[in-house]
């Protein structure tokens, strides 16, 4: 990888992460269009590493609850809704590295998750939770359910599972998108120190350069990140989820267009 694909794929993890359209699907799109070949390891080890960027931008934006360490019941909360998506992660890791390799799945997985949005304002009416002070171990613990459903249908978005959960227990939109990004920093960061962690054991320390690629595309992300994030929640809170919706099932079935053509 050279530094500038390092930029665009640190911009393209700020921009999704943390929107429910599948930071997986645009992750793969771009490295086909930027040239990263799909058998190099480090790419592959860097499209996971470059979330840190991007959860600290959560924790920046959010510094008084996880930094607050008298707030026990916030870290709990956090504990108990990760754990699944782990089990879940390590059970069926395979599975799951299968499934990206296959990009017409991911883009069926996009289209069925866009046609749920388009509905999802008017099934969920009833939200009595607009504060992660209000939200209990038990309902943490089933939203952390609702991202296992994330781990195992890449292309569904990690936020897209946890704020639909969110949503269904009737948290408030603007209450499911922050606990989504809350549950993001010990999810992602589980995920990226396993990779890196795999990395290392199987190719040995990282070279000066995949160092300084690593620190540029986290840079990025960080910083798209923060952008990304104030604007989600603003336009949620007005809009709703249906423009995500319509854009998940456009951008499906451009990918499984190209794919049929050959252009991807």
């Amino acid at each position: 990888m050279n530094t500038a694909q390092s930029i665009v794929i640190g911009i393209v993890e700020g921009l999704t992460e943390f929107l429910p359209i599948s930071s997986t699907a645009h992750m793969r799109i771009t490295e086909k269009f930027i040239g990263i070949a799909d058998a190099d390891p480090f790419a592959s080890v860097f499209t996971i590493a470059v979330q840190l960027g991007a959860i600290l931008s959560v924790v920046m934006l959010y510094w008084k609850k996880f930094l607050n360490v008298k707030n026990i019941g916030f870290y709990i909360k956090l504990l108990i809704a990760v754990l699944p998506a782990l089990v879940f992660g390590k059970l069926f890791n395979d599975i799951i590295e299968g499934i990206l390799e296959k990009p017409a799945i991911i883009a069926c997985i996009m289209i069925a998750g866009g046609i749920v949005f388009l509905f999802i304002d008017n099934l969920f009416k009833v939200h009595t939770i607009d504060a992660e002070e209000d939200i209990k171990p038990l309902t943490a613990f089933k939203i952390g359910l609702y991202q296992c459903l994330a781990v195992l249908f890449p292309g569904l978005s990690r936020s897209a599972a946890t704020i639909i959960g969110g949503m269904s227990l009737r948290l408030t939109r603007a209450a499911a998108a922050e606990f989504s990004f809350f549950l993001a920093v010990p999810t992602m960061f589980a995920a990226t120190t396993y990779k890196l962690y795999q990395y290392y054991t199987n190719h040995g320390p990282f070279q000066p350069e995949q160092i300084k690629q690593l620190a540029i595309g986290n840079l990025v992300a960080f910083v798209v990140a923060l952008l990304a994030i104030r604007f989600f929640i603003g336009f949620l809170q007005k809009h709703g989820f249906k423009i995500w919706g319509v854009y998940r099932i456009l951008l499906g079935a451009v990918i499984l267009v190209m794919l049929y053509t050959g252009l991807l």
